[in-house]
C-alpha cells in the first residue's frame, strides 16, 4: 500500500502517470525554514516530516506493505528560497527575480516504510527568458503563480518563458519520477538509511 502524503494534484497526476496505486494523506507540519537551513536540507526535512507524520497515523495498524511518500519543492535563486507567493505583489516580485537568467529546483523526496527511512534531493536547473510587462501583468492576472512556489509552473503559462532545463522535467513540476520510483524500490527491498539528512546534504 503506497500512500502519498501531500495535496498536490500535480504530484498525484505524476504518480499516475507512473501506473501507481496510492491514496491521498495531506501532512500538516510546520514548513518555515530554520535558521542557517540550506535549500536542500529544508526541502529534504519538510519531505521527511511530511512522510513521517502520515506513517505515525498508521501505528498499530499492519504496516507491512505500507510506504508513506512525501515531497517538497521550492525554487531557489541565487540562495534564496521561493516558495509560494504571499499575493500578486509577491509574485511579480520573484518573477522579476527569475527572468533572464537561471535558478535551481529542487525537490525533497522521502519514503518511510517498516525498514526506515529513505530520503534523497532532485536539482534542475532552469532558464528563464526575459518577461515583458504586458505578458507578466496577463499572467499575474490568471491567478495562475499563487500556488506554486517561485511563481510559476513549467506545465503552464510560463513554459513560454524556458527555453530549456538541465536535469529532470517532472522535478520541476513537483516531483521527480525516475528517482521516485528508485526510492520506493529501495523502501521495500533495501536495509535502512540511518545517517542524518543534515549531515548528507551540509554541502549542497
Amino acid at each position: 500500500m503506497l500512500i502519498l502524503a501531500s495535496s498536490s494534484p500535480r504530484r498525484s497526476e505524476l504518480l499516475r502517470l507512473a501506473g501507481l496505486e496510492f491514496t491521498v494523506e495531506a501532512a500538516d507540519i510546520d514548513e518555515r525554514v530554520q535558521e542557517g537551513e540550506s535549500p536542500a536540507t529544508y526541502v529534504q526535512r519538510l519531505a521527511l516530516e511530511k512522510a513521517q507524520a502520515v506513517w505515525d497515523r498508521h501505528k498499530g495498524e499492519d504496516t507491512e506493505d505500507l510506504r508513506v511518500l512525501g515531497a517538497d519543492t521550492t525554487v531557489v535563486c541565487d540562495g534564496t528560497i521561493l516558495g509560494k507567493p504571499a499575493d500578486q505583489a509577491d509574485a511579480r516580485r520573484m518573477l522579476e527575480m527569475l527572468a533572464g537568467r537561471n535558478h535551481q529546483v529542487l525537490t525533497g523526496i522521502a519514503v518511510v516504510s517498516q525498514r526506515g527511512l529513505f530520503s534523497e534531493v532532485e536539482i534542475t536547473q532552469v532558464f528563464f527568458d526575459l518577461i515583458s510587462d504586458e505578458e507578466m501583468i496577463r499572467y499575474l492576472a490568471s491567478g495562475e503563480p499563487m500556488d506554486k512556489a517561485g511563481a510559476y509552473g513549467i506545465q503552464g503559462y510560463a513554459a513560454r518563458w524556458i527555453p530549456r532545463i538541465e536535469g529532470c522535467f517532472f522535478n520541476v513540476m513537483g516531483l521527480p519520477l525516475s528517482s521516485t520510483m528508485a526510492l520506493l524500490a529501495r523502501a521495500q527491498e533495501g536495509p535502512s538509511e540511518t545517517q542524518p539528512p543534515a549531515s548528507r546534504l551540509a554541502a549542497l
